[in-house]
């Protein structure tokens, strides 16, 4: 009986092929990126799509003054006046485990549209066997699957024991907001999966990253006389140095897991800013960017190796021993996380196999952070499997091929099948 259902559950998949791809491709022309406007009007589109199908749907509007207020909140980087949550439900008897499907519909920034070779970040545009477009890979193609199957299963009549949810989630990118806010709201499951792009492979475990700004400060004066002040972009060379020795530090000794990359908990100084004149030497200069945190690190263990090492630099610089940089957190805030229940992983291995007939499928950590660190945080064994290769999110010429985000629709409808039961 099992076999029979799997089989009438990947025949539906199959017979929407078209259908799915023509709404990621409509998902794709809205440029929701994060803290837009068209962020809260994706997620109302996808909304009103969910309900139209005969899903249970709790579209909300999250109360942001509490939710920014509370002491548990993972941060953000980008203002917003309003955000929305979004969960559907495919209800079961009742009987059996649940399972969730997270993902967000934001995007991150698609930068000057002559970079893209197309012209058109946000074209949705199907070329050469994959759907190209900012958040086609990271990660409206895995969300689609994600619905793709849950829309099979819904399709197909199968009596399932357990629930099956679809949390679309706003605020990903620059923090975690649409999943904190979906726990918060009450939601939770025996089990998750997050189709961010993993390459159909299974990523049980991220590092974390955390985001930094640094006030460097200088002393001004007129350029033609700059021996007489102090530049703040000088200053900046012994900071630089020393997290770049913090960072090989860091590096010298990682988890198994993380044994495919070269720097697994990178430090990167994203953005610098100083100076008002041309003529001036600059009295402060501003730098952001982002620290990693190591697979069980805890985030402030992690915040005051880096504010040491930034310490230790400025006692070692004669205006910087008095006039000390300064360090501060803000934005995304993101501690490691790791899959709590291996039980999951065996399943979603199981479920990849029989779809692809056994294709090889690689088990690594991301070196990024993730809403699996909320998700496990609240108990919910979480992974993440998915259509699309990350090095290709945020990028120009982002993609995502249909075939794997055809076998990811494949694959999640079997581990709900497997899950939830029958």
């Amino acid at each position: 009986m099992a076999k029979d259902w799997r089989a009438r559950v990947l025949e539906q998949v199959d017979d929407e092929r078209e259908a799915m791809l023509s709404l990621l491709s409509a998902m794709v022309r809205v440029p929701s990126v994060s803290g837009s406007d068209e962020e809260n009007s994706a997620q109302a589109e996808l909304a009103a799509v969910l309900a139209i199908a005969g899903l249970e749907v709790d579209h909300w509007q999250v109360p942001l003054e509490a939710t920014l207020a509370d002491p548990a909140f993972p941060g953000a980087e980008v203002p917003r006046s309003e955000a929305w949550g979004l969960v559907a439900r495919l209800p079961g008897r009742g009987d059996g485990a649940s399972l969730m499907l997270n993902g967000h519909i934001d995007v991150v920034p698609a930068g000057p549209s002559q970079t893209w070779r197309t012209g058109q970040p946000y074209s949705g545009l199907l070329r050469d066997g994959a759907l190209h477009g900012r958040g086609a890979c990271d990660m409206k193609g895995g969300l689609v699957a994600a619905w793709w199957a849950v829309s099979a299963l819904q399709r197909s009549g199968v009596p399932l024991r357990g629930d099956v949810l679809l949390a679309s989630v706003q605020g990903e990118e620059d923090g975690g907001l649409g999943s904190f806010a979906t726990l918060q709201r009450g939601w939770r499951a025996d089990a998750c999966v997050i189709p961010e792009p993993t390459s159909l492979g299974i990523v049980p475990a991220n590092a974390g990253a955390l985001t930094f700004r640094l006030r460097i400060p200088g002393l001004a004066t007129h350029a033609s006389r700059h021996l007489e002040g102090i530049s703040a972009v000088g200053k900046l060379w012994p900071i630089w140095t020393a997290l770049l020795d913090l960072e090989r530090v860091r590096n010298e000794d990682v988890h198994a897991l993380f044994d495919r990359w070269e720097l697994p908990y990178p430090i990167c100084i994203g953005t610098v800013s100083s100076g008002v004149w041309a003529s001036s030497v600059p009295d402060l200069l501003v730098a952001e960017g982002r620290m990693g945190v190591a697979l069980g690190e805890p985030v402030e263990d992690a915040r005051q190796a880096f504010e040491d090492a930034v310490a230790a630099a400025c006692a070692d610089n004669a205006w910087l021993r008095d006039h000390p940089v300064e360090v501060e957190w803000w934005g995304g805030q993101f501690a490691s996380g790791q899959l709590s229940d291996p039980r999951l992983l065996d399943r979603v291995q199981a479920a990849h196999g029989f779809v692809t007939g056994g294709a090889r499928q690689e088990v690594w950590a991301a070196t990024y952070g993730s809403d699996l660190r909320l998700m496990e945080g609240a108990g919910v064994p979480t992974l993440q499997y998915g259509p699309g290769d990350a090095a290709l999110a945020h990028s120009t010429d982002e993609n995502v091929p249909v075939d794997e985000v055809l076998d990811a629709a494949r694959t999640l409808a079997v581990v709900a099948l497997d899950i939830c039961g029958v």
